[in-house]
């Protein structure tokens, strides 16, 4: 998988689309309503579009604490209908994340809107998270977009962020989880992320993936999915083949703040230094 052919640009920088409460979750804001969870869907999309980024993620960043696996309809009908006005205001291409492990929501929210692809965090394998253990489940992911027919690449966390392995070593999860997500699990490209949401990611992590996947001859693309700032972003691009950024894209770097333009311009144009 070539990221220019799904994401239109050569390493590209994708950024976090982090919605408020949805209905139903513990920190719905019900006066606002959900007017105002599409006003700063919105705002965030023109804000990430503004500064340059090539492509963006919608996810349900707010509704903690996460359900472990299928989400709810009335989770699936917010996003869907969420993923829409985003579109509506940015031309870059628009990717879902069902948190806290529902790939088969996001295919089915992505084929729905034309969403160009979803992020699944355990799509093959086992972790521990706060949810207790999250299990792959690329067997009904997989199969839904066949299904639908839909035109949706799947991006696959390995190691993913706010977890931790369950039954191999962290040393092991590059070579062989990388292997399962992509020969296994068929998805399209892989994501290494730090331990937590704005955690830097070890440059180690990143080299050994790249390395298993050039061994095994795959073609995948790896990202970077945290801690990437204005200052590391062009050190990453010469290892990785695009970065996924939310928390250094927000007022004073706060995952949960408002997306700031001029954050945003500062790391697209550290990556446009390296990319040209």
């Amino acid at each position: 998988m070539d990221p220019e052919a799904v994401i239109g640009a050569d390493r590209p920088v994708v950024g976090m689309v982090h919605l408020p409460a949805l209905p139903g979750a513990p920190r719905y804001d019900a006066d606002g309503g959900r007017e105002a969870i599409h006003e700063a869907a919105r705002r965030d999309a023109e804000r990430l579009d503004a500064g340059g980024v090539d492509a963006l993620i919608v996810e349900n960043f707010g509704d903690a604490p996460f359900y472990p696996e299928s989400v709810p309809r009335h989770v699936v009908a917010d996003l869907t209908a969420l993923v829409g006005t985003v579109r509506a205001v940015t031309d870059c291409p628009v990717g879902v994340n069902v948190l806290r492990n529902d790939g088969p929501s996001a295919v089915a929210v992505a084929a729905a809107t034309g969403a160009a692809f979803v992020r699944v965090n355990v799509h093959v394998g086992a972790r521990v998270a706060d949810q207790g253990v999250l299990e792959g489940r690329a067997h009904e992911t997989m199969r839904l977009r066949e299904r639908l027919d839909a035109d949706v690449r799947v991006l696959a966390d390995v190691g993913v962020k706010h977890s931790a392995p369950l039954g191999r070593r962290e040393s092991e999860r590059d070579a062989e989880l990388l292997g399962d997500a992509v020969e296994r699990g068929l998805a399209d490209g892989v994501i290494v992320s730090g331990a937590g949401t704005g955690r830097a990611t070890d440059r180690d992590d990143v080299r050994a993936a790249v390395t298993a996947r050039d061994d095994r001859g795959l073609d995948a693309p790896v990202f970077v999915g945290s801690g990437v700032t204005a200052e590391t972003v062009g050190d990453t691009l010469t290892l990785a083949d695009g970065v996924i950024v939310g928390s250094a894209f927000k007022e004073g770097g706060d995952a949960s703040n408002p997306v700031s333009v001029a954050r945003v311009e500062r790391v697209v144009a550290s990556a446009d230094a390296v990319r040209n």
